[in-house]
């Protein structure tokens, strides 16, 4: 079985929808995604990913369902730097997170004091219990680090989502701390990530990940992938954003 993860366009947060840019990325996306038809659709409630969804679904004549556990990753936390209020699971300042060894273990992380006191914890399960449970419903049940394949395939399912939410995802499947993806990895907007079981003994399935925040569908259309998914290269660099 496959899994492709969709980042939404360039977003425009205030209206939950997506930019001109985005916009223009949604279909260049769609050109690659229409070229070989998946077997599900799935998509987040969130106005930016159902519209990045809908240039290939129009495409396609075909409708993503909508899964509420595919929104942005809602987990809050009160980081080091802004203790004063609830923000956001992921990015941190490096200082802050990477003190912490425990951030950097699957396990580990979610016995810390800081995501003890928020809710991320309890948020992040409740994600990959819902992934578990549609990926049982296709066929393959979560069983300690790995799945049982009991009704092996080669479908296709595509998810419309987020960045901090694919995170999540990712997390779950290659058993890979969220803190480590969230803070080191970066994908774009409109980018594609994908993850296929292998199957080396019948009936044992693990994720692996075959490309991750591909944006190969904007590159052939000379368009460059929107600076908005990540912060400044270099301190003083004007026009890029440092928080």
């Amino acid at each position: 079985m496959k899994l492709m993860i969709v980042r939404h366009g360039d977003p425009d947060y205030a209206r939950d929808s997506l930019t001109e840019t985005g916009w223009k990325e949604a279909r260049m996306l769609s050109e690659m995604l229409v070229k070989k038809p998946a077997d599900y659709y799935y998509v987040s409630p969130l106005g930016r990913a159902k519209d990045t969804a809908s240039c290939t679904m129009k495409k396609l004549g075909r409708e993503a369902v909508e899964l509420e556990w595919l929104q942005e990753f809602t987990g809050r936390v009160r980081k080091p730097n802004i203790p004063e209020e609830d923000s956001i699971s992921w990015d941190w300042l490096p200082q802050d997170w990477t003190k912490d060894e425990r951030y950097f273990s699957d396990t580990a992380w979610r016995e810390t004091e800081i995501m003890q006191a928020g809710n991320a914890v309890e948020k992040y399960d409740e994600v990959i219990c819902a992934l578990d449970g549609l990926l049982a419903r296709h066929g393959y049940v979560r069983e300690g680090r790995y799945y049982r394949a009991v009704a092996a395939n080669n479908d296709t399912l595509v998810f419309f989502c987020h960045f901090g939410l694919e995170c999540v995802l990712l997390s779950h499947l290659l058993n890979i701390s969220p803190m480590v993806l969230w803070h080191g990895f970066c994908a774009a907007p409109s980018s594609v990530t994908t993850v296929i079981t292998e199957e080396r003994r019948e009936g044992i399935a693990y994720f692996r990940t075959s490309r991750f925040g591909d944006v190969s569908h904007l590159y052939a259309h000379g368009a460059e992938p929107s600076f908005s998914a990540r912060f400044i290269e270099k301190h003083g660099n004007e026009g890029e954003r440092v928080d």
